[in-house]
């Protein structure tokens, strides 16, 4: 771990793959914001991804730390998506205090079509389905699962109606990500990934000032649809808007910076950041364990040259069995 301590009067900047807790106490909002680099290209580089698919992902990954990162116990938060779109499943999920691994499934033929015909954007390249929010507090709790449909929206918009629906918390997401050209030490051409995100909630001490109109269909009274927001949300709104995913994914500007830019006029506060790290949950055992579940005729037909290989989807670490060592006790 880095040393990211400071000499009074210094201003530490929290860098690449941390997350920076932030407050603005004169519009009554906390949020939280990240930029994302080693971390991020590690992951995508594991599986080679076409950059349509990678930067669909990327977007996951952010969405999914911004928000695994407010826990407050230990855990597991999941967001998924399944569609009938080119990429027809995405995987993010954030292990409590730190540790993030990812995937996508996709049909590489279609794709390649979708982006040919100029239909790569990550609203098509999904599709119709669903985006499931899962939080798993481990044993003898019941996860809690919230689902919002893929309906054309972005996953910025998505996340918003989530908000709404199971934490009436009025929120505002924007992601962003892009491929950064440069060049290495020697001159070298160079290529890497980089995504960023910031998300906002309205948190007023009086209950009554978080009150949103009711999404379009739900069980509230029709009256609320005339309800002007908060003057403070609409103008945190506002604010936020204005980022592009080129501030979000700019090295140079950092988050304290676009921070800074974004709400100084109202006096930002930002709390030590939380470092989030590629660490896959898999292991021999668990999977030796899901494996001696099988059935013997399962064992043997999953065998290729006398052992079974099983390889993770996220990580990519394959584990190689002995048929004998997955004997029932």
């Amino acid at each position: 771990m880095s040393d990211t301590s400071t000499e009074l009067g210094e201003f530490g900047f929290a860098g690449d793959d941390r997350v920076v807790p932030f407050q603005i106490e004169g519009l009554d909002v906390r949020g939280r914001a990240v930029q994302l680099g080693p971390l991020l290209n590690t992951i995508l580089d594991r599986h080679d991804y076409p950059p349509a698919v990678a930067r669909l992902l990327a977007e996951m990954m952010v969405l999914t730390v911004l928000i695994g990162t407010s826990l407050k116990f230990q855990g597991k938060f999941t967001v998924q998506t399944k569609s009938d779109g080119p990429v027809d499943l995405l995987v993010a999920d954030f292990s409590t205090p730190e540790n993030v691994r990812a995937y996508a499934r996709f049909d590489a033929e279609a794709v390649a079509a979708a982006v040919a015909k100029g239909e790569g954007s990550p609203e098509q390249l999904l599709g119709a389905g669903v985006l499931a929010f899962t939080i798993d507090q481990g044993n003898y709790m019941t996860p809690y699962q919230g689902i919002v449909p893929l309906d054309g929206s972005t996953l910025e918009d998505i996340a918003g109606v989530y908000f709404r629906q199971s934490e009436q918390i009025p929120t505002r997401v924007r992601l962003g990500a892009a491929e950064l050209y440069d060049r290495d030490e020697d001159g070298n051409p160079r290529h890497a990934w980089r995504a960023g995100g910031v998300i906002v909630q309205f948190l007023p001490d009086a209950p009554e000032r978080m009150r949103q109109p009711d999404l379009h269909g739900g069980d509230g009274d029709d009256r609320d649809l005339d309800l002007a927001d908060d003057d403070a949300w609409s103008e945190t709104r506002m604010l936020v808007e204005t980022v592009d995913a080129d501030e979000l994914t700019d090295p140079l500007i950092g988050v304290e910076r676009l921070l800074f830019r974004l709400f100084h006029e109202r006096g930002v506060r930002v709390f030590p950041p939380q470092e989030v790290h590629d660490r896959c949950s898999c292991s021999r055992e668990k999977i030796k364990g899901v494996l001696q579940g099988f059935t013997p005729e399962d064992i043997e037909a999953s065998q290729e040259e006398g052992r079974i290989a099983v390889t993770c989807e996220f990580c990519s670490t394959t584990y190689r069995y002995e048929p004998d060592e997955l004997e029932n006790a």
